[in-house]
């Protein structure tokens, strides 16, 4: 598998695992998504909209790349997020309806990538402001890895809540 295929294997797992852990999350009441659960991001809703965030951030930073994605130029009317903790889609609804579109815009960016793109450098400013510049693969594998650290945290705190969201294995999905 070279480094496109990854990629393209990576982002139909984020699709795969987020219908999953959004199928699972829907059978809880608002009150058991928002319950603070004591996790980074306190409750299922928060870490959810954390990822959501977290996407929007890293998504618009790619869509700077010199390639000048145009898969990725639908993001452009969505504002930047300022904060990984910010009050974003109040319900689990709006949420999943908006990840489901995320998700797919991934799926469609990452069919645009070519192996060129890859090994360019990003240049891009955290959230505190800071400008940094990396190797965009490197790039792209933290914001997989970003995505599934923090949709394990959601599955625990799913079983916790007596939701099984079932096989969550990569593996399920390499042919």
């Amino acid at each position: 598998m070279n480094r496109i295929e990854h990629i393209g294997l990576m982002a139909h797992y984020n699709q795969w695992m987020n219908r999953k852990v959004y199928a699972a999350a829907g059978t809880l009441t608002d009150a058991e998504l928002t319950v603070d659960r004591q996790a980074f991001f306190g409750s299922i809703l928060g870490t959810l909209k954390h990822l959501m965030l977290g996407d929007t951030v890293w998504l618009k930073r790619f869509a700077e790349h010199p390639a000048g994605f145009r898969a990725l130029a639908p993001l452009s009317d969505i504002p930047t997020p300022v904060d990984l903790k910010q009050l974003a889609f109040t319900n689990l609804s709006e949420l999943s309806a908006h990840r489901a579109w995320l998700d797919q815009l991934i799926i469609d960016w990452a069919n645009t990538l070519q192996e060129s793109h890859l090994d360019q450098r990003l240049r891009y400013h955290n959230m505190r402001g800071v400008a940094g510049e990396k190797p965009f693969f490197g790039l792209l594998v933290h914001f997989f890895n970003h995505q599934t650290h923090h949709r394990g945290q959601v599955t625990t705190l799913l079983t916790q809540a007596g939701v099984d969201v079932g096989t969550t294995d990569l593996l399920a999905l390499i042919d």
